[in-house]
């Protein structure tokens, strides 16, 4: 009899996984980004998270209500193939696998290697940063690959550790900031002016730091009693990531004046902590803050090896018959692993090459940890207007509201993603519309086998 993935996951570690898999990086990494886009505005900072914060919610509650009625292999291509077919399915997979998951994957090997080279003193664009960030990426793979169970234990516990930093610069630092008058100062003073386009800026920027919780809904066929316990992790997971994120954020505030956050760069959130906590203190915090970066990675990676298998279970994609294997042993689709961190491993050098050098790719840079987001929230758009026409046995607050909510904020997403990155959307467009035309001649190979 062929291997199936079993039932092994409990609510308490799906929890652990949203919001493992979203607080870790995106709260450290982009929090500098949008203090600043909004020129050391806080109010306008706390906006943007909170509007970002809503946007996600409200993703997670319609697709919770989902959960409850489609349980297949792989979460959101489930429910894409529920509401919209096969081929639509097969196109949000084929995006997830080949774009999403190695490109969000990547980008967090780059950003808990960034921390670990401020911690050593290393430059965050230099060869000692990279080779840190391709070992987290293969390291994590590994863990993945080889012990499933292990990597959801690693997951519990580097979520534990996240909270330890975040909590305590949230209570520490606004107490301390409230004593000595800094987050009055920070809230009262700005380094520049900020614009309508600079809030656009910092929402996006904000989304980067929630995103993730979606790829939780990859293990629902692992996850025991799911219809109960999807839609419960989601909706706990996103609603305790979003107060911690504005309280951290309060927190940060009161430590140091937000000119000199916005000039300390990537060393900036170790200042804060070193602020509040003494060197030795913020030293050890911020090694919290690496470990919760590789909490992050191991969840993204966690979806990233099940990418290709999600199509291969349908007989889709390159290769079903090898891709669709899973482990006797380990109980893991080691093929799709593979393929996964190989992806990985091409998306980094991406991102190195437009992001963090002298523009390798010219026209063709784009920032790949924010623009593939914002397009999964353009493909949940057809997902929630025929859950709508379909979801009948539903009250009106389940099948319309909440829905068309989602709706108003993947839309906004992709106006704040013009404003924010300009015709670099137009250059990622060309790139996504090329790979998915891969996927459909792909598609058309596997209906002519079938």
């Amino acid at each position: 009899m062929e291997p199936k993935l079993e039932k092994k996951y409990g609510l308490f570690t799906a929890i652990a996984m949203v919001v493992g898999i979203v607080i870790g990086s995106g709260v450290f990494f982009k929090a500098e980004k949008i203090l600043t886009a909004t020129g050391g505005n806080l109010k306008q900072g706390i906006l943007a998270w909170v509007i970002g914060g809503i946007i996600m919610i409200s993703c997670a509650y319609t697709f919770s209500v989902m959960a409850t009625k489609y349980q297949y292999v792989n979460g959101v291509v489930d429910y894409a193939e529920s509401t919209m077919g096969s081929t639509y399915a097969y196109y949000v997979g084929w995006f997830m696998a080949i774009i999403y998951y190695p490109t969000i994957t990547s980008v967090l090997a780059w950003v808990s290697a960034r921390y670990t080279s401020v911690v050593f003193g290393f430059s965050i664009t230099g060869g000692e940063c990279m080779t840190i960030a391709c070992l987290y990426l293969v390291a994590s793979f590994a863990l993945n690959a080889l012990s499933p169970v292990f990597a959801g234990k690693f997951q519990v516990s580097t979520t534990i550790i996240k909270l330890i930093p975040l909590f305590l610069m949230a209570v520490v630092g606004t107490i301390t900031g409230i004593r000595n008058g800094m987050t009055v100062y920070n809230f009262t003073h700005y380094v520049s002016q900020s614009t309508s386009r600079g809030l656009f800026t910092a929402i996006v920027a904000a989304c980067f730091a929630y995103e993730g919780w979606i790829i939780a809904t990859s293990i629902n066929a692992e996850l025991k009693n799911a219809k109960k316990n999807l839609p419960l992790a989601l909706i706990a997971g996103t609603f305790i990531t979003m107060s911690v994120y504005i309280l951290y954020y309060i927190g940060l505030a009161g430590t140091i004046k937000n000119e000199v956050m916005m000039a300390g760069g990537e060393t900036g959130a170790k200042l804060a902590f070193e602020t509040i906590f003494s060197s030795a203190g913020g030293s050890l915090l911020f090694i919290f803050v690496i470990i919760s970066c590789l909490g992050t990675l191991n969840g993204l990676m966690l979806g990233c090896t099940r990418g290709i298998y999600s199509l291969a279970a349908r007989g889709l994609g390159p290769k079903p018959q090898i891709f669709s294997q899973v482990d006797p042993v380990t109980n893991m689709p080691v093929n799709s692993a593979v393929l996964g961190v190989l992806l990985c491993g091409i998306w980094l050098v991406y991102f190195y090459g437009a992001n963090l050098t002298a523009n390798w790719f010219g026209f063709f840079s784009f920032d790949s940890s924010e623009l593939p987001i914002v397009t999964i929230y353009a493909l949940y758009i057809p997902i929630f207007l025929m859950f709508m026409v379909k979801g009948k046995e539903l009250g009106f607050f389940n099948r319309f509201l909440m829905p068309s909510l989602s709706l108003l904020g993947c839309v906004f997403m992709m106006i704040a993603a013009w404003f924010a990155h300009g015709t670099a959307v137009i250059a990622y467009l060309i790139v996504f519309f090329v790979i998915m035309i891969l996927g459909g001649l792909l598609l058309k190979r596997s209906k002519k086998v079938i």
